[in-house]
C-alpha cells in the first residue's frame, strides 16, 4: 500500500507450492531432475521393482573427518554393525567435510588428505559384505579442497581420492548437490550449511503461528522457493549456467540437508526432508529406507 508517496510492505510471504503431480503433467515429459524420462509402461515397471525392494536401505552420514583419529574410529564402529545385519544396506552417502579445518591450496594439505582417504578405504574394504554388496558415495563440503566455494561444488579432486578408490573400486564420488534416482523417487543430497546461513541473513524473522523449528521453516522455505539455496548472490556465489542443478522443480520425493545443525526430519506437503547432523561432532546419522521413506534418526 501506498502511505503519503511510500510503498509499504503489510505482510510478505512465499509464493504457492505447486504440487508433483501438476508439475510433471505441465511439463509433458521434460525431464528437469535428470537421468532421463520413462515411458508409462517403463515407469510401471520401475513402480514394481521399487514395491519388492523392501529391504533396500541407504545410510547417510555428514562430516567424515578423515584426518581424526576418533571419527574415523566411530565410523569403523557403524560399518561394524551393518557388517553384522542380515541384509547390507545398498548405499552409503559420506557427504563432506572431509577434513576438521578448511583445507588450503598447500600440497603438503593434499599430500596429506590424499593418505587419509587412503586409510579410510583401507577401514571400508575390511568389511568384505559391505564392499561387495554395498555403494559408497561421496560427496564433497563446504570446506572441502576444491577450485571454488561457488555452487555447485564439483566432486572431490581425483588426486585426494586415487588411494581410496584403489580399496573401494565402485565408490562414486559426485557434485554437490546430486541427484540420485531409486526406481521411479527422486531423491537430492545437499551438504550445506543452510540453517544458519539463512538465519543469519534473514531480514525479517519468520513468523511462528505454525511452527516455531527453524529446520521447518527452512524446509517451507527451500521448497516454496523451488531451490536449495536462497541467498543473494553476495552471500553465496552460484555458477550461474549451472544454479539449474539447484532447483527443486518438480518437488522430488525426498530431500537430504547434510547440516551440521542438529539433526531433524520433516515431512512436508508430501515430501521427505531431514538433516542429518554432524557425525564427527555429535555421532549422529541416518537411515533411510526410499521404499518406504522411512527416516530413522541414527547416533553412537
Amino acid at each position: 500500500m501506498l502511505v503519503e508517496g511510500i510503498f509499504q510492505v503489510l505482510t510478505c510471504g512465499f509464493p504457492p507450492l505447486e504440487d508433483r503431480d501438476k508439475s510433471l503433467k505441465q511439463l509433458s515429459g521434460q525431464d528437469f531432475f535428470g537421468g532421463g524420462t520413462f515411458t508409462r509402461e517403463e515407469t510401471i515397471k520401475l513402480e514394481e521393482m521399487e514395491r519388492r525392494a523392501v529391504n533396500d536401505m541407504f545410510v547417510i552420514l555428514s562430516d567424515i573427518w578423515v584426518d581424526n583419529e576418533e571419527a574415523l574410529g566411530k565410523l569403523e564402529t557403524v560399518l561394524d554393525g551393518f557388517e553384522s545385519v542380515e541384509v547390507v544396506p545398498s548405499l552409503f552417502v559420506f557427504m563432506g567435510n572431509f577434513s576438521s579445518h578448511p583445507c588450503n591450496l598447500s600440497f603438503h594439505t593434499y599430500s596429506t588428505l590424499r593418505l587419509q582417504f587412503g586409510k579410510l578405504g583401507q577401514i571400508i574394504a575390511a568389511h568384505s559384505r559391505l564392499k561387495e554388496h554395498s555403494r559408497f558415495l561421496f560427496i564433497p563440503g563446504p570446506d572441502d579442497a576444491g577450485p571454488s566455494t561457488s555452487l555447485p561444488r564439483c566432486a572431490l579432486p581425483k588426486y585426494l581420492t586415487e588411494e581410496l578408490q584403489k580399496h573401494i573400486p565402485n565408490a562414486i564420488f559426485s557434485s554437490n548437490p546430486c541427484r540420485v534416482k531409486f526406481y521411479s523417487q527422486e531423491v537430492v543430497f545437499f551438504r550445506e550449511d543452510m540453517l544458519y546461513r539463512m538465519r543469519r541473513s534473514c531480514l525479517m524473522p519468520p513468523s511462528e503461528e505454525e511452527t516455531d523449528d527453524p529446520f521447518q521453516h527452512l524446509v517451507a522455505t527451500i521448497t516454496h522457493q523451488s531451490h536449495l539455496c536462497p541467498l543473494p548472490l553476495t552471500v553465496q556465489p552460484i555458477i550461474w549456467t549451472y544454479d539449474h542443478s539447484l532447483y527443486l522443480y518438480p518437488t522430488p520425493h525426498t530431500i537430504v540437508l547434510g547440516d551440521s545443525s542438529q539433526q531433524k526430519a520433516f515431512k512436508y506437503t508430501g515430501i521427505t526432508c531431514f538433516n542429518t547432523g554432524s557425525f564427527s561432532i555429535d555421532s549422529t546419522f541416518v537411515v533411510y529406507r526410499p521404499c518406504s521413506q522411512e527416516v530413522e534418526l541414527s547416533a553412537l
